[in-house]
This record gives C-alpha cells, sequence and structure tokens, in this order.
C-alpha cells in the first residue's frame, strides 16, 4: 500500500489497533503548535488589513481549506481562459510549490498546457510575483493560484474550493487531519465553490451546501464538474475517450486526494486492473520512474493513464512498453454560474474602463 493510502487511512480512522491509535495521538499533539500558529497568523492580518498589500488591479484568488486536489488548477485555467477570451490581458501567479529550483512546478506545467496564452509568473513570494507581473503589463487582471492561506495580497474575489469527496478534511487541523486552517476560516470567502459535485447524491451536496452556508452565510454558492475530454498521449495527439472503452489499464496519480481520480476513470468506460497512489507533486525523479517500471512490468494491463498533473513531469510515450495516456479533463460550473460571471464582468469592466489611464484606483 501507497504512503498516501496508509496515512489516509491512519488519520481518517479506517486503520485500527495500538499502533495507529499511538500515530494518531502523536500526530494530534503535533496539531496544536500548527494550530496555534495558523490562529496567530490570522488573527495578525485579521485586527491589520493594512498587512495585506493593496494592488491598483483586480486580483482573484482561487484556494482551499484543506491539503491535496479539490480541482485549484483547472478552475484557474476556467477564469483564465474566461477573461483571455473577452481580450482581456491575465497573469496566473503561483508560489511553484513542488517544483525544482528555477523551474515550473506541475501546475505550472499544466496550465501552459492547457491555457498556453496565459503569462504565469512563478515565485515564492507572490508580492514579488505580482510586481513582475505588473511591470510587464500595469493594466490586467491577477489570478492567484492557491492563495487562500497566501495572506499578504489583497484580492478582490476570494473563491474557496471544497472537494465534494472530502469536504472538512476529517474536520481536524494538520498533521492528524487534512485542515489546512480551521473550517471557520471559511467566513473570508467570497465565493465556495463545491468541486466534483457529480460524483456524489443530491443529498450529499445539500449537506456540505447547508454547513458552508453556516460557515460562509455572505459567499456565493457554485458547484462544479470535472469532465473527462480525451486522452493525450506524449506526441501531443488527443484521442477520443472511446479509444481505451473496455480496455485494461493501470492508473496512477500524485494527489493530495486520488479517490477524485479514480472515480473519474470509472465514468470513463475502462477497467482498471491496477491502480497506484504517489505523494501530492510527486516529481517523478529517477526513484519513482524505476518504480513506475518494476509496477508496468508486472501489471497485466495493456495501457497506463494518468493525470495531466502527472504526465507534464513524465514527457514520455511508454513505460515498460506500455503505452502512457493522460486523461484530458475540463471543468463546467453547474450551479451559480450566473451569478459568479457577473462578479467576473464587474472586474472585468474595472480594467476595460482604467487600461488607457496612467493610474488606476483601487478597484471596487
Amino acid at each position: 500500500m501507497s504512503w498516501p493510502s496508509t496515512y489516509d487511512e491512519l488519520i481518517s480512522g479506517r486503520r485500527s489497533g495500538a499502533a495507529a491509535a499511538l500515530a494518531r495521538a502523536v500526530l494530534a499533539a503535533l496539531a496544536w503548535p500548527y494550530g496555534g500558529a495558523v490562529w496567530l497568523r490570522n488573527l495578525y492580518y485579521d485586527r491589520w488589513p493594512g498587512a495585506c498589500l493593496r494592488l491598483p488591479v483586480p486580483v482573484i484568488s482561487v484556494g482551499n481549506l484543506t491539503v491535496g486536489g479539490t480541482g485549484k488548477t483547472p478552475l484557474v485555467a476556467w477564469l483564465a481562459r474566461w477573461y483571455l477570451a473577452r481580450g482581456l490581458p491575465l497573469t496566473i501567479l503561483s508560489r511553484g510549490y513542488g517544483g525544482r529550483a528555477g523551474q515550473p512546478n506541475d501546475e505550472a506545467l499544466e496550465l501552459a498546457r492547457s491555457v498556453p496564452q496565459a503569462a504565469h509568473v512563478q515565485h515564492p513570494d507572490r508580492r514579488v510575483a505580482a510586481q513582475k507581473a505588473l511591470a510587464d503589463q500595469p493594466r490586467q487582471i491577477l489570478l492567484l493560484d492557491d492563495g487562500f492561506q497566501h495572506r499578504r495580497v489583497a484580492r478582490d474575489l476570494d473563491i474557496v474550493l471544497v472537494d465534494a469527496l472530502q469536504p472538512w478534511g476529517y474536520g481536524r487541523l494538520l498533521p492528524c487531519g487534512r485542515l489546512r486552517e480551521p473550517a471557520a476560516s471559511l467566513r473570508r470567502a467570497d465565493v465556495v465553490g463545491l468541486s466534483r459535485s457529480d460524483l456524489v447524491t443530491a443529498q450529499q451536496r445539500e449537506a456540505v451546501r447547508r454547513e458552508a452556508a453556516t460557515l460562509a452565510p455572505h459567499a456565493l454558492w457554485i458547484e462544479l464538474v470535472h469532465r473527462p475530454q480525451a486522452w493525450i498521449t506524449a506526441e501531443g495527439r488527443t484521442l477520443p475517450l472511446e479509444s481505451l472503452r473496455g480496455a485494461a489499464v493501470a492508473a496512477f496519480c500524485g494527489l493530495g486526494n486520488p479517490e477524485g481520480f479514480w472515480r473519474t476513470l470509472a465514468s470513463c468506460g475502462v477497467c482498471v486492473v491496477d491502480q497506484r497512489a504517489w505523494p501530492d507533486h510527486c516529481p517523478y525523479g529517477p526513484a519513482e520512474q524505476a518504480a513506475l517500471h518494476q509496477w508496468a512490468m508486472r501489471t497485466p494491463a495493456t495501457h497506463l493513464v494518468c493525470t495531466q498533473k502527472d504526465f507534464v513531469k513524465l514527457q514520455r510515450p511508454e513505460i515498460a512498453g506500455k503505452p502512457l495516456w493522460a486523461l484530458q479533463i475540463e471543468l463546467d460550473v453547474v450551479a451559480g454560474r450566473g451569478e459568479l460571471e457577473k462578479r467576473l464582468a464587474a472586474l472585468a469592466a474595472f480594467v476595460e474602463h482604467f487600461r488607457s489611464q496612467p493610474a488606476a484606483p483601487s478597484p471596487p
């Protein structure tokens, strides 16, 4: 069993026994200093709003409360395409977590492939990234990727995603749960989005919506789905989903929450005969690639499949002689889209109005 699966079984309580109970006690003890640091940090920004840098252009943040994939990158791509389709300049700002020194990380590579027209600045300090972006284009939209916890830059629209499959991180802070900060922090959100909303029942969606409304009563509620579109090969070919219908495949991914990928694959008509989860932002260095090779040799699958996030780091046509394909996913906003677009349009109008001005006031 992989470490991500083992860890999830441990913190969820599915793993029993004295050793598991002891491990959870240790993790709970470690959560106290982590929670204290988060509390002090949030208190600082709540009490001193001036600590947040207010930029002269609209800033939109896409983030989450929990560690692991909640679909932030597909939403960032969706927002970027929305503004670019209206002729507005835009730059994506990210910290580059998991990337090698001086190299783009997996999200940056994935965004470069899915939205090549969008500028992207990657820097651990989002203030520095913003200054670089504005030096090139002073009138534009800035998109903070994974920005909810990055409070040094003020934002005009704070979008927080909640994963329908694991909405509240088992209700506990890291490392004994998956919460990066308490669920009560959702009150800062302007928009709360339920990602992978089609993978749960209507009753489950409503339960999450009610909880979110309690935590963030003034936030707009939206629901999103991640629809499989096609298979992508290393040669750049895009093949229809029917190409692997009924085929025996082995699936792997390096995501914080791989369950969403497994469930999406199930809707593609493939027969998953083996699967393997790697840690989030897995670099796929020599050791990981050697392990993948051995795993691929043992599996009876005819094809290997992974996410685009994994694919951009591997960029190889096969492993152990078996073709490697990535599943292309497109995001769709299926509830609350009209109101969301009104808010996006308000920020777009600000940029359009002041693009030709020598100086711009703070956005509304």
